[in-house]
């Protein structure tokens, strides 16, 4: 019942929002964003604990401020997501502009794959649909598979729908397939901010350990494709802006292990100066660090 239930209000949100006219839809994703922060739920102290560490300097009044923001950012995201299948190339050109794209459009015409890689900031699918519509670029992702089958079946016809291939998460092909689109000169996007599972790489974080996934250092080396990490950030109440940084190298020397720690962390690195530069559009509302695991129990 709540999975049958859960899918019917994605649904319903998917079919509601794109009927509303685009300032009405704004409007409500702001009231809905506010209600939820008036409500002090596990999602925004979450958020706002996991902000005190990207600024750690900030007064209590200033993390409340931060918080309701992102929950705003938040559900932006949402709102912009439900309406992105109809964005025509035209509204996505005018309203998204990333800088040093030339660090794909180059690598891609050398003949080399591409990985980009981002953390949770701002619109990663709006993100997508630039490289796709703008840039005329098709890409592969991979998806976690949620519960119900039915809302993961709905998130992959959508992100279809926006011309992304996409693979599921678990079933152990999905490496496979993404290092032969990386092989033949393809392009592959990935979130890859947060990984706590025993394969997660760890990084210092803002001061502290966190895990990050280690697929993209991992395919970067078997592949020989580039590795451009990518930070996004909301200009204004229309218009999207984003980075694509410098290439991060294959270390020359090192175990793989080790080298793909050190890629990992030249990841981190990158992730976190956009999300210093734009706290309010990260939208990280659950545990990142390790400390803020809870221990596991011991077995006797």
């Amino acid at each position: 019942m709540r999975d049958r239930l859960t899918d019917g209000l994605y649904g319903l949100g998917w079919s509601t929002v794109n009927k509303l006219p685009e300032p009405a839809a704004a409007a409500l994703g702001r009231t809905i964003a506010d209600i939820a922060w008036k409500r002090r739920g596990k999602s925004v102290l979450r958020l706002e604990s996991n902000l005190a560490r990207v600024v750690p300097d900030a007064t209590p009044e200033r993390l409340a401020e931060l918080s309701k923001a992102g929950m705003r950012s938040y559900m932006r995201y949402w709102m912009e997501s439900f309406r992105l299948p109809t964005w025509s190339a035209e509204r996505v050109a005018k309203n998204v502009h990333i800088k040093d794209a030339h660090y794909l459009t180059d690598g891609l015409a050398s003949g080399r794959g591409v990985i980009l890689a981002l953390p949770h900031l701002a619109n990663w699918d709006l993100a997508g649909v630039w490289v796709t519509r703008t840039l005329g670029i098709p890409f592969t992702t991979v998806a976690e598979r949620l519960k119900p089958e039915t809302l993961y079946e709905r998130f992959v016809a959508y992100r279809e729908s926006l011309g992304m291939e996409v693979l599921p998460h678990s079933g152990g092909t999905a490496f496979g397939t993404l290092a032969r689109r990386l092989r033949s000169g393809g392009l592959v996007c990935l979130v890859a901010d947060r990984d706590l599972s025993a394969s997660g790489v760890e990084v210092k974080y803002f001061g502290e350990t966190a895990r990050m996934p280690a697929g993209p250092a991992l395919l970067a080396q078997q592949t020989g494709a580039l590795l451009l990490p990518v930070t996004l950030w909301y200009a204004d109440e229309s218009k999207m802006q984003g980075r694509i940084h410098a290439p991060v190298e294959v270390p020359e020397t090192g175990t793989r292990t080790e080298k793909t720690s050190s890629m990992t962390q030249a990841l981190a690195d990158a992730y976190a100066t956009g999300i210093t530069e734009h706290p309010e559009d990260w939208h990280m509302l659950q545990r990142l660090w390790l400390a803020d695991l809870e221990p596991r129990e011991e077995r006797t």
